[in-house]
């Protein structure tokens, strides 16, 4: 099958990569050209324009924000070029008031439209190992299911309207965000009691917390290693301002996310951006003090 694909980060590329492998003609391009060369040696057609990554069957989309979904869909005319047989996949992270936009402007030019955003980091990406989320028409998620298991163990259907799965998508996210604030704040408090950050966090992931999101950025925590980031601070910090956005329109209060919010942009704030959003650890020791101190 022919298929396009625009926005090559590091989940975008691991995606491309891995429906290039499963036997597809793959048209790539990317806002910046630097990350679309490594597909020349994997087959892939490498365009210069957005439109002429369009010209396939399915067109997939892994852009950072709603900014650059706008900018290339809305404001470069990429959605009002495209033919009416092209489907549309956006596994972009995006608000939920954009989603509805987006569906909207789909159907009122003919376009078939599926949300389907990932929970996985790059390399889980790479594996082809996400979970994808997707909502939409199920005849469409039903034609389209080889084509999104060469990217993801598991696809997870989310009904009809495709803002379904960017809400999921975004909540699961705050979570994310939420258990990541929780081990930073006890571990500066098991820190401060002289107890290091590895054997608490050691404890807790094989006890309480023995699951996958606890344990992978439990050990990023406990190595202080926070690059390359696997989720880089500012989108984390993109992400929760997107719950906060969806919260407010439905008037569900948040305030955990709001707490969440404050210490993602102190660390932004430290001046770091090419960070894993784990980073927040470091906020939490730095709350304490913990480097003053003699442990």
């Amino acid at each position: 099958m022919k298929l396009g694909f625009i926005g090559l980060g590091a989940m975008g590329s691991a995606m491309a990569s891995n429906l290039i492998k499963a036997g597809h003609e793959v048209i790539v391009w990317n806002r910046s050209p630097g990350p679309t060369e490594p597909f020349v040696s994997l087959g892939a057609k490498v365009v210069k324009t957005a439109d002429r990554a369009a010209q396939g069957d399915v067109l997939f989309s892994m852009l950072a924000n709603d900014q650059a979904v706008r900018q290339v869909f809305f404001d470069d005319g990429l959605l009002d070029g495209m033919d009416k047989g092209t489907v549309h996949v956006n596994h972009a992270t995006i608000s939920v008031a954009l989603a509805r936009e987006l569906a909207e402007q789909h159907a009122r030019r003919g376009l078939d439209y599926l949300a389907a955003p990932v929970f996985g980091r790059p390399d889980v990406a790479a594996a082809g190992k996400l979970n994808m989320l997707a909502a939409g028409k199920p005849a469409l998620i039903d034609r389209l299911r080889p084509l999104l298991e060469a990217m993801a163990s598991r696809i997870w259907p989310l009904g009809e309207e495709p803002e379904r799965a960017n809400v999921v998508k975004i909540a699961g996210n705050f979570m994310l965000g939420a258990a990541i604030e929780s081990m930073a704040e006890a571990s500066a408090l098991a820190r401060a009691h002289g107890v290091s950050a590895a054997d608490f966090l050691e404890v807790m992931t094989n006890t309480l917390f023995a699951a996958p999101a606890y344990q992978g950025y439990a050990k990023l925590i406990a190595e202080s290693r926070y690059t390359p980031a696997g989720f880089a601070l500012p989108l984390g910090y993109k992400d929760i301002g997107l719950a906060l956005a969806a919260a407010d329109a439905t008037r569900v209060p948040l305030p955990l996310a709001g707490l969440l919010r404050d210490s993602l942009l102190e660390a932004l704030a430290g001046g770091k951006e090419d960070v894993d959003w784990s980073i927040m650890a470091e906020v939490a020791a730095r709350r304490a003090h913990l480097d003053e101190r003699e442990l």
